[in-house]
């Protein structure tokens, strides 16, 4: 599994859904890096297996590929064979490669989450250039303006309070 996640509580809203699509499984290991306002954050977990051998695969190809706010999740049965640590390795880092290749990667933009004040008369034009941009309203409340809190990409946040103050 190869999910978007931005923070910490998204990666463990998909690995407990993963997880419940596969209750019979053994071990569920997983690696992730995200983007926080302290830097990137990363982490893995081996699931039980032999240290190093199932979560840091998978985060080496994370980091190889220079991935943001990505997790990827990879589920094994036990079948009565120990593979030992090398074929743990070869097997969870093999998995996730082939679950990277399949997942449609997108570029990283940095967004940045705005409160504005706005006119009502202002209400149609904020609401088009967000989608121009990508970006959306989170919270509004309307007052004798509107107060808006707004999250779009970091290098439009310029230009965009520029227009709209």
């Amino acid at each position: 599994m190869v999910v978007q996640c931005s923070t910490e509580r998204e990666v463990g809203a998909a690995l407990r859904a993963f997880a419940t699509q596969h209750q019979s499984a053994h071990h569920l290991a997983y690696a992730f890096r995200i983007k926080t306002e302290q830097g990137i954050v990363q982490r893995f977990s081996d699931a039980g297996e032999p240290s190093g051998t199932a979560g840091m695969p998978v985060l080496k190809l994370i980091e190889g590929r220079d991935l943001i706010n990505a997790c990827v999740a990879v589920i094994r049965y036990y079948g009565g064979i120990n593979l030992g640590t090398g074929g743990l390795a070869r097997a969870y880092g093999g998995t996730a490669k082939m679950a990277l290749d399949a997942a449609k990667i997108g570029n990283f933009v940095e967004m940045q989450t705005v409160a504005i004040t706005i006119h009502y008369n202002q209400m149609d034009a904020v609401a088009k250039v967000l989608s121009k941009c990508n970006g959306t309203i989170l919270n509004k409340a309307f007052n004798e303006q509107v107060d808006l809190e707004i999250c779009l990409p970091k290098e439009e946040v310029a230009s965009f309070l520029n227009r709209f103050k």
